[in-house]
């Protein structure tokens, strides 16, 4: 059985997901790759580009532009979830996972406080 590839940092963007984005293509990749995670697949959890990071104008030939700033989120993600780079799991047990150890935990701000979308995310937190 395939997986789907999804970086680690992921788990937090999608769940906060509300149609916005860097661009018009960036934002239908990401609502597309929404639809196909809420089925439950396998993934497989990364901290390098994935396929929502596609369509991101920040992905420069493979290689993120703010590389710097999404490698702190991935890391911070992994060790926080107790998971290393390459684990296969369903969606929601990820999910689950970055919601009991990051945002129900209020732990979002200092995971990832200084993204320009945490306007959006921080809500509430």
């Amino acid at each position: 059985m395939s997986s789907f590839d999804v970086r680690a940092h992921h788990g937090l963007c999608m769940s906060f997901f509300e149609g916005k984005g860097y661009s018009d293509s960036f934002t239908a990749n990401m609502a597309e790759k929404k639809m196909m995670l809420e089925k439950d697949p396998l993934v497989r959890i990364v901290d390098h580009v994935d396929e929502i990071c596609r369509a991101c104008p920040h992905n420069i030939d493979g290689v993120c532009s703010s590389l710097g700033k999404v490698a702190k989120y991935d890391s911070e993600v992994l060790e926080r979830c107790g998971i290393k780079s390459g684990t296969i799991m369903l969606w929601s047990d990820f999910v689950k996972r970055v919601y009991d150890n990051i945002i129900d935990a209020k732990r979002l701000s200092e995971v990832c406080g200084d993204c320009q979308w945490y306007s959006i995310c921080g809500r509430g937190q």
